[in-house]
């Protein structure tokens, strides 16, 4: 009975820092917002890993955890290149695909982990994580769309299952990035070295940052390093430690939390409209959350 206690308060403080994780996240939406008024998408993007990479290499190094011999190492570029492919797919697709319907299609991972873990893993999914599933998907529907569907028909077709594709890349970068936590010895390690690897998909935007490097002014680095630091290096990790009590499908419904916090930033510091709507899909899914917790 003590043991199983002790797994059941991990399960809670699992999904706990999840959500964590996923508000975190969310603040990176207004981040970016502010960051693309001085340079174009692909730029950010290409120097917020850039940074991130450089920032994780220095910890790991000082800390005396990098190393060129490290265990998965397929599994850890699969993960770098997945993540690197998904956040171009995205950006390339936002071109043409309105930010609400981008928001929907991304967060449509959360389906995609639940088809794709009893497939992949074997992952028995219950009845509350199916419950839990069904309406945070609700949730996210009427968040991202307040019920006007319009613009969901605005973009190009080719550009909406860019953005569809993304979202699918990522249910891919979560659900293996459960065996990443449980058969790596070294988590600074790994995330370090899946930084790096990210970067490769990244590198031909290089040469178009380069001649705005110097150029971009103090608010734009404060985006880029906001975004590279409480965006990624910092949740990603959480986000791992996490990962190790609760399953894929759990942890990728605890992190719609994103959208809350992505909503609610928005409302608060953009001066976006927060409808009674946009209300109850925030309300779906922390039931959504509960459900799965």
């Amino acid at each position: 009975m003590p043991a199983l206690k002790g797994l059941l308060d991990n399960r809670k403080k699992a999904v706990l820092l999840t959500v964590l994780v996923g508000f975190l996240w969310g603040t990176s939406f207004p981040a970016i917002k502010i960051g693309l008024k001085y340079m174009d998408a692909y730029t950010f993007v290409f120097l917020r890993f850039l940074l991130a990479s450089f920032i994780m290499l220095a910890v790991a190094v000082s800390t005396k955890n990098f190393s060129f011999r490290f265990g998965r190492k397929w599994l850890i570029l699969l993960l770098g290149l997945t993540n690197g492919v998904a956040y171009l797919l995205q950006y390339v697709g936002m071109i043409y695909v309105s930010a609400s319907a981008s928001s929907l299609f991304v967060n449509l991972s959360v389906v995609w982990v639940a088809l794709l873990a009893p497939l992949i893993f074997r992952e028995q999914i219950g009845w509350k994580k199916t419950w839990g599933v069904v309406v945070s998907l609700v949730g996210v529907i009427l968040m991202t769309t307040n019920l006007d569907f319009s613009a969901l028909s605005q973009g190009m077709l080719v550009a909406d299952l860019i953005v569809i594709l993304a979202g699918f890349l990522w249910a891919i970068f979560i659900l293996y990035n459960k065996p990443l936590v449980h058969e790596s010895g070294n988590i600074v390690l790994a995330v370090t070295w899946l930084l790096i690897f990210t970067m490769l998909p990244l590198v031909w935007i290089a040469p178009v940052s380069a001649r705005v490097f110097f150029t971009l002014p103090l608010e734009a680095w404060l985006a880029i390093l906001y975004t590279a630091v409480f965006c990624w290096v910092v949740p990603y990790y959480l986000w791992l430690k996490g990962l190790k009590h609760i399953s894929p499908v759990t942890s990728a419904v605890a992190l719609l939390a994103e959208i809350v916090a992505a909503v609610i930033i928005a409302t608060l510091v953009l001066g976006e409209t927060f409808t009674i709507i946009s209300g109850i899909g925030a309300v779906c899914i922390m039931v959504a959350i509960l459900l799965v917790s």
